[in-house]
């Protein structure tokens, strides 16, 4: 694979990946399409004809309820308003020139990321009707560290973290304001754009953002960056803008093969459509003649986040004995439950392990 220079002089093991610029600077919204998922499909051979990762290991986060509507774009004509999700995390080892390095993906202060003002507003609004409801439907787990642990993987030893997307976070706790945080070697590693967006929401934005989640966060623990990222061997973070301006998504070599995690979309369903046994996603996909179904609670870049749910598709392997659907993992994932006893997506990923991580 074609690496470009170091992407700052923080993390000198971390490389640009040219290959996407020529078919990103495409103009018209067609031509980009085709051009974007073409070099898509050139870069998933090249990252699975090099290296695996050393490993990756899934790390339960969260459990929470969230609008049918926006998980499939409305396309799912049954009455139950939520879904059950599942949110993860990932650890990911790779070899790098300066040794092995751990990556951290999605590391949510669960706790914290209840403060996003959608989710408040509708877990005082449960609280109300359905005192039950929050211990039903958010169940609680290890901390990452205690998880983190099991591996062998102590907080100080994370050289990076990451997210997909800034919705509902709130890094202080992990970088610290005052204190070193919970990683207190870590970098985030942050799209420039909408780390500075941040600081001054649109409208359609404000509801899905912890307002002041990053205040107070040193710049020294931050570098901002727009680029398609090498992360070591067998392992990119490429720019997927749509869901939000600064969206991501984790591309990992391992033993299955290529796989990636987002939330562009909830489910394998969402980027396989025409093969979901989901009510309404087939049809809905055939009527209007389109590959995937967005996750569109923001709608305001959907054309572009429908791009970037083609340059996913592209760059990921097929499932294992199902190869009508591709190998993304929604870094937040529809689980099959009793709050929506009839949305059951066709596979359900669960966790993503491989490779070796030295046990504690």
């Amino acid at each position: 694979m074609r690496l470009g220079e170091p992407m700052d002089s923080k993390l000198p093991w971390i490389r640009t990946v040219p290959q996407l610029q020529a078919a990103r600077a495409e103009m018209l919204p067609g031509a980009r399409l085709r051009a974007v998922s073409n070099a898509g499909r050139m870069l998933g051979d090249a990252l699975r004809e090099g290296p695996r990762v050393l490993g990756v290991k899934t790390l339960d986060n969260a459990t929470l309820p969230y609008p049918t509507r926006f998980a499939f774009n409305g396309a799912v004509p049954l009455p139950w308003p939520f879904v059950l999700m599942a949110h993860r995390t990932l650890l990911v080892k790779v070899a790098t020139e300066e040794g092995e390095k751990h990556v951290l993906f999605n590391p949510t202060d669960a706790a914290a990321a209840r403060n996003t003002p959608f989710f408040k507003q509708l877990g005082d609004a449960m609280a109300r009707r359905f005192p039950f409801a929050e211990r039903l439907l958010s169940k609680r787990f290890e901390s990452l560290e205690t998880q983190l642990a099991k591996v062998g993987v102590r907080p100080e030893q994370i050289d990076v973290v990451a997210f997909d997307h800034f919705h509902t976070q709130d890094v202080r706790g992990l970088l610290g304001t005052e204190g070193a945080g919970r990683f207190p070697n870590a970098l985030l590693l942050a799209p420039e754009r909408e780390w500075r967006e941040w600081d001054d929401l649109h409208p359609m934005q404000r509801a899905w953002f912890v307002e002041d989640g990053k205040q107070g966060v040193p710049a020294t623990r931050v570098v901002t960056f727009d680029a398609d990222l090498a992360l070591g061997q067998g392992c990119l973070l490429l720019r997927t803008p749509g869901h939000t301006i600064g969206n991501q998504t984790l591309f990992v070599h391992a033993d299955e093969g290529v796989f990636g995690c987002s939330e562009n979309g909830c489910s394998a369903d969402n980027w396989a459509p025409r093969a979901s046994r989901i009510p309404g996603l087939r049809s809905y996909a055939e009527t209007y003649g389109i590959d995937v179904i967005l996750n569109a609670n923001t709608p305001e870049y959907a054309g572009e986040q429908y791009v970037s749910m083609s340059l996913e598709r592209s760059v990921v392997d097929r499932v294992p004995g199902d190869p009508d659907l591709v190998q993304m993992f929604p870094s937040s994932e529809v689980t099959t439950s009793a709050v929506a006893p009839l949305i059951r997506p066709r596979i359900e990923f669960a966790h993503r392990d491989s490779g070796v991580f030295a046990r504690a």
